[in-house]
């Protein structure tokens, strides 16, 4: 089956002012439609592997047929991340969007960081020094929090890590508001983070 678009779970100006509404427009009806596209089309004749979730395929790129591999990996990654992503954020001010965390991710932050300022600080410039396109990851790997970051559109998944919360620095992301100011944007992005979700996806990463 052909994997299909989801709705965005909030409105598109629900994460102003710090995703603006024609960016959430352009990154999710545009961006993200087109990583579909592509990776359905690369499936069309790959039926097996088209009823898999996109998450399974890119956690296993070795069984992908070396001919579509590249076009799985970029736009099934594509689109993993970007379900991901929105389903991460939610409405600035809501209860228990941005500020700092609570429950389990908040105790794993502190042990491991310091605190979620440390955490926070450290996230950001990794982040921030990722050349060119590419993501910002928080995982969960020997027992300890970690922060990576990978190319393009390539997911932890690949790595046999379960991502628990990514942001995209690709330019889409955040160049109509904040031009070449990525420290700026990852500054404000925190404020829109769904803590709660955060903390459903770091139990499926200890389990």
């Amino acid at each position: 089956m052909a994997y299909e678009l989801a709705a965005l779970p909030y409105d598109y100006n629900a994460l102003e002012p710090f995703i603006d509404t024609e960016t959430m427009h352009l990154h999710h009806d545009k961006h993200h439609q087109a990583y579909i596209n592509n990776v359905n089309a690369a499936l069309a004749n790959h039926p097996a592997l088209a009823a898999k979730s996109v998450d399974d395929l890119i956690s296993d790129l070795n069984a992908i047929p070396e001919d579509i591999r590249g076009v799985v990996r970029n736009n099934g990654g594509g689109h993993s991340n970007h379900t991901m992503f929105w389903n991460i954020m939610g409405p600035a001010n809501a209860p228990g969007i941005g500020g700092h965390p609570a429950g389990d991710i908040a105790k794993q932050i502190s042990a491991d960081f310091g605190d979620f300022d440390a955490f926070k600080k450290a996230f950001n410039e990794a982040t921030a020094k990722q050349f060119g396109s590419g993501w910002g990851w928080l995982v969960f790997t020997a027992g300890k929090l970690k922060i990576i970051t990978t190319a393009n559109q390539d997911s932890p998944l690949s790595q046999g890590l379960y991502p628990i919360l990514g942001n995209d620095v690709w330019e889409h992301a955040y160049y109509l508001k904040y031009q070449n100011r990525r420290p700026d944007y990852l500054a404000a992005w925190w404020n829109v983070v769904n803590w709660a979700e955060v903390n459903k996806r770091f139990a499926k990463a200890k389990s």
